[in-house]
């Protein structure tokens, strides 16, 4: 490698710059990660300047060589960063124009850095969230499939983590689905508002250069141009829209997390996690700890806090670009990095998790789950739900000071809170006969629950 040019903004100084601040100003320590998009954006660029004769085919080839090589460079890991440069922009253009000389010059007519990185930026987000919902995807069916194997598999569900009313697994997993389903929805509909290019904006006003805006638009495989040039190099909108995906996205992941880590726990003993993604204890040799949901819930909290830096990054800058813009990398960066992971990590689980149906079924019958279903008898025998409600307050009372569940007390028993209580009433206290009956749409009924999944493998 060459040595190291002067500071390609450095015509107008008269002293070099503060080794302090040169190591607090460089962002090259985290934006080299941008390499790829910006060496894209740069070939379109110099072949945008060839179309309109900025630039002869043969600079435009040999700028095209040149950054190819760079990229090579990069990736065979001799390339040689500096924080001298600045940030990945100063630094592949001195390599630039090192290895090919006076045509490497030529590459930022019409353009500034302002524009280059947000061209480069979202470049990268919209790889991620193709990244993203691809894992998604992967997610909602390993979802599906489980929900599959266990459409009539009973366990309670809870409000207030009281048991309130049997549901099937399958059911509940469905729920799930929901969620990240509508995430997945969320990162589609934000690659739109991504997918547009600021590219020759230049700083903040545009160029006097006759460029082709929607050529480089195209090549770089962007929907539409940014209409505003102030606008364009400024807008960290879609940084932040991405981060406020991935924020609920996290927080879906998070409370199915706390379900698995509760359920796995010996209170409920609901499921078996793998032992892949569980750890152990330094000290007590039994214990096989949920670590990985425990982690994906705690960084949960770091993302929020990446979205709050963003929203506060951006809040009180005047238009245009600014410095304060370039702290928005890391928190971008650790952002999707996070998420990614936690899909990841996520989907393993949910593909080889082992639900404890015995265990489940059994908890189910704790808890009084059917007295809802005892009142919706006695409201179908024609007594006002108020009414009914009450008789079975009364009934579980009774229940409580015998130790009984609902469906051990006798007929005759029953019979002494409400006159129209007949033998029948047993149809409704079981759990297979609570789950049954609720076969509307989005019920938990197992014939319903088969023709959610059925309906949800065409949503995707």
């Amino acid at each position: 490698m060459a040595k190291i040019p002067s500071k390609p903004w450095g015509g107008r100084f008269s002293e070099p710059t503060n080794k302090f601040v040169e190591r607090f100003s460089a962002s090259v320590d985290f934006d080299h990660r941008l390499y790829e998009y910006d060496i894209l954006g740069s070939i379109a660029h110099a072949e945008m300047l060839s179309q309109i004769g900025v630039l002869t085919d043969s600079e435009c080839s040999a700028i095209t060589d040149g950054l190819n090589k760079i990229r090579e460079e990069i990736d065979g890991g001799v390339f040689e960063w500096s924080i001298v440069l600045e940030d990945v922009h100063m630094n592949i253009e001195a390599r630039l124009v090192d290895l090919i000389g006076e045509p490497g010059k030529k590459l930022h007519t019409g353009r500034s850095r302002n524009d280059q990185i947000a061209t480069d930026m979202r470049l990268w987000t919209r790889d991620q969230i193709d990244q993203i919902t691809i894992k998604q995807t992967v997610i909602l069916g390993h979802l599906l499939d489980k929900a599959e194997g266990h459409v009539g598999t009973i366990m309670p569900g809870f409000t207030h983590l009281q048991v309130a009313q049997p549901i099937t697994f399958g059911h509940h997993l469905l729920a799930w689905f929901e969620m990240l389903y509508r995430d997945r929805e969320r990162f589609l509909e934000c690659r739109h508002r991504v997918n547009i290019s600021p590219l020759g904006s230049a700083a903040l006003a545009g160029t006097s250069f006759p460029i082709d805006r929607e050529f480089t638009a195209k090549k770089l495989g962007f929907e539409g141009l940014a209409l505003n040039s102030l606008d364009a190099v400024s807008d960290r909108d879609f940084a932040i829209e991405f981060a406020a995906i991935a924020s609920m996205t996290l927080s879906h992941l998070s409370r199915w997390c706390e379900e698995l880590v509760a359920w796995n726990s010996p209170a409920f003993d609901f499921i078996e996690l793998p032992d892949s993604f569980c750890t152990g204890s330094s000290i007590m040799p039994q214990k096989k700890n949920p670590d990985v949901p425990e982690l994906i819930r705690g960084k949960t909290g770091r993302v929020f806090g990446n979205l709050s830096s963003l929203l506060v990054l951006t809040k009180s800058q005047p238009l245009a670009y600014n410095r304060d813009n370039q702290e928005d990398k890391e928190a971008l960066f650790d952002t999707a990095d996070t998420l990614q992971d936690c899909l990841f990590a996520i989907g393993e689980i949910i593909a080889t998790m082992s639900p404890k149906v015995d265990n489940m079924r059994s908890f189910a019958e704790k808890g009084f789950a059917t007295a809802t279903d005892l009142a919706d008898y006695l409201v179908r025998k024609g007594v006002p739900f108020r009414d009914a409600h009450a008789i079975v307050g009364h009934v579980v009372a009774e229940a409580l000071e015998k130790g009984l569940a609902i469906h051990e007390i006798e007929l005759a028993q029953l019979q002494q809170f409400s006159d129209v209580i007949d033998a029948d009433v047993f149809d409704s206290l079981t759990l297979e006969g609570s789950v049954a009956a609720r076969k509307h749409l989005g019920g938990t009924a197992p014939e319903t629950v088969r023709s959610a999944i059925q309906t949800a493998r065409k949503r995707l």
